[in-house]
């Protein structure tokens, strides 16, 4: 497999400079708080426009990084796509069954066993987040082989 382009390496290290310590700080915040997050998440969905704006942004969002990081080259690269298609996916979803992601948060809010696990995923992302920072910020491309 050759290495991508200097230009896509740039792109993606772009990308993971801005996406990293968004999840970073976001899941670890969220992580620690989730359990405070009822009523955040109650206020949410009683507001419907609130959820389909929440939507929109997500989805234009995760489709801008999918238009604008064509890369899928290197561990690197497909996280950073990755993260732009779960975006948009949790966006499209917000939009189209704003009730099964609601359903999908209150069941993770009242059980305790979902809960402990949904946090381990937060600080695994978290981890990633850092990852993705150091990568964009303190790596730098690797050289192109002539094939």
């Amino acid at each position: 497999m050759s290495t991508a382009s200097i230009d896509a390496q740039l792109r993606t290290r772009a990308f993971a400079r801005v996406i990293g310590p968004y999840i970073a700080s976001f899941t670890t915040v969220y992580a620690i708080r989730l359990p405070d997050l009822r009523g955040l998440i109650d206020e949410l969905f009683t507001q419907p426009v609130q959820v389909w704006m929440l939507g929109a942004l997500m989805l234009g969002g995760g489709l801008v990084i999918v238009g604008g990081h064509r890369s899928w080259r290197g561990p690197l690269a497909i996280t950073v796509s990755l993260f732009g298609w779960f975006v948009a996916l949790r966006g499209f979803l917000l939009i189209a069954n704003p009730t099964a992601i609601r359903s999908g948060v209150e069941a993770t809010l009242l059980s305790p066993t979902a809960m402990v696990v949904a946090r381990v995923f937060f600080g695994v992302l978290a981890v990633v987040g850092l990852v993705l920072t150091y990568a964009g910020w303190f790596t730098h491309p690797r050289r192109v082989r002539p094939e």
